[in-house]
């Protein structure tokens, strides 16, 4: 290994901590030109390389990463676009940490090389200087209805695009993008990347209908009766979960997927031009340690709040957000009450939410699957004083298609049952991935869902033809 490759990973620019936390524009600034090159030129082109094997949507590392060394930038952006639809949204959200960097030998003995900022890159270099064209696709004559326009969907769309079929996006929101466009914020995802990455899902041919939820205007079955070859249900996990304590019902308390969707896709952070109702005190709250959870802390922060808690019942060993976002909340101050958990809300006379009791936590041994369980400490309780508060403990799928499509298997959770290989479910030519499947998850295990169902779907139409 030569010097070079013993560099540490190339620091990535970002905006000044007294500077983000009063705006919403991304913190995280990119590579240049020669960030990437001196990034990509740690990359040790290894005869048999591992980082691809951590890819769950089988993205060509090592080919796109030599591209980027021969500043060939636009052809690196198209070999990542041959097995990823969404570059520019993985590049920033997704967890290489634990996927692709994390098989990278240059990580055995130091840092892996920053693969999702050259992602990020090239994604954003072909953005800034190729304009994007449609396509012509020779067709094959099938057809196939996709519920829901985020990661998963977008993503079963574009693969089965590409090879030839007619594919229907129906979303029952305004805008396109799911979970891209109301759960994560502006200053980790912008909403102008997100809509780009669309364009380019349409580019290919993939017809896009707004305000059109299955479910109520057609149900599964009905589009099958009106012609489509497959449905792939991706319609998320946008219910949300609470903690079931007392007073979770006064004023002043959101799910994380309210106070996010009136942040993010309500457009709260455009105030006074986007007038939303939302109420955020000096004091927040926020219940829950993972990525949403660090979303809606630094959301509060930049809403004006003078003191934002991110309460959580483990430790932050335990922690599942990912160690950046969790990093970047504490440098802008978020202040973590760990082994802490929420056992009562607490409300003045006119029914506003005034304190949260909560009661220390420590861990037990770990059990069978090796997770060790918080347990409350007698006596431990105490108060915070706050008067707003986002409960961020995860999201279930809406039941609506559950409930209106008879013969679809679903667990209790409310979850769709499927066949891991092909990801169809219990009824022959529908298909499902992402959240309403694996309960809420990441942006790439919902595409890397989708793609094993794309893949299914075609050999299903195919068959479907050849008989």
């Amino acid at each position: 290994m030569t010097i070079a490759h013993k560099k540490p990973q190339t620091e990535m620019p970002k905006q000044s901590i007294e500077k983000r936390i009063h705006n919403f524009d991304e913190v995280a600034l990119g590579f240049d030109e020669e960030l990437a090159l001196e990034e990509a030129s740690r990359c040790l082109n290894c005869p048999k390389p591992q980082c691809k094997k951590g890819c769950p949507v089988e993205v060509p590392i090592p080919e796109f990463i030599q591209l980027v060394k021969e500043h060939r930038f636009g052809e690196a952006a198209s070999k990542i676009k041959e097995k990823n639809a969404l570059p520019a949204v993985c590049g920033r959200v997704c967890p290489q940490e634990e996927q692709c960097q994390k098989f990278c030998v240059l990580g055995v003995r130091g840092d892996p090389v920053g693969i999702g900022r050259l992602e990020r890159f090239t994604s954003d270099w072909e953005r800034l200087n190729v304009k994007t064209k449609a396509q012509k696709i020779e067709q094959t004559g099938g057809r196939v209805a996709i519920v829901g326009s985020g990661p998963a969907g977008l993503t079963v769309a574009a693969d089965l695009a590409k090879l030839g079929h007619r594919v229907t996006i129906f979303e029952s929101l305004h805008t396109a993008g799911g979970v891209l466009m109301y759960g994560i914020p502006q200053f980790r995802l912008p909403k102008e990347i997100v809509q780009t990455e669309v364009e380019y899902v349409k580019s290919l041919g993939v017809e896009l209908r707004l305000d059109s939820t299955v479910g109520l205007l057609s149900t599964i079955q009905e589009l099958k009766q009106n012609g489509y070859d497959a449905v792939f249900i991706g319609s998320g996990a946008g219910l949300p979960n609470f903690l079931k304590i007392p007073g979770e019902n006064l004023k002043g308390i959101y799910s994380a997927n309210e106070f996010l969707i009136r942040t993010n896709l309500m457009k709260a952070y455009k105030f006074p031009e986007y007038d939303t109702p939302i109420r955020v005190s000096k004091k927040v709250g926020v219940v829950g340690a993972g990525n949403v959870a660090m979303d809606s802390a630094r959301c509060a922060l930049r809403l004006g709040a003078e003191r934002v808690y991110i309460i959580y019942r483990r430790s932050r060993d335990e922690m599942p957000a990912r160690a950046e976002e969790a990093e970047n909340a504490e440098e802008e101050g978020i202040e973590f009450m760990l082994l802490t958990n929420p056992v009562r809300f607490i409300g003045n006379d006119r029914g506003f939410l005034e304190k949260i009791e909560c009661v220390k936590q420590q861990l037990s041994e770990p059990d069978k699957s090796g997770r060790r369980r918080p347990e409350p400490i007698v006596g431990s309780n105490f108060t915070i004083e706050i008067d707003t508060a986002v409960v961020a403990i995860g999201q279930s799928p809406n039941p609506i298609i559950q409930q209106t499509t008879e013969g679809l298997e679903a667990t209790r959770h409310g979850t769709i049952v499927v066949n891991e290989e092909t990801m169809q479910t219990s009824i022959l030519g529908v298909y499902a991935g992402g959240d309403v499947v694996s309960g809420a998850a990441t942006v790439i295990s919902a595409m890397g869902a989708g793609k094993k169902a794309a893949k299914a779907i075609h050999e299903h139409i195919m068959t479907k033809k050849a008989a």
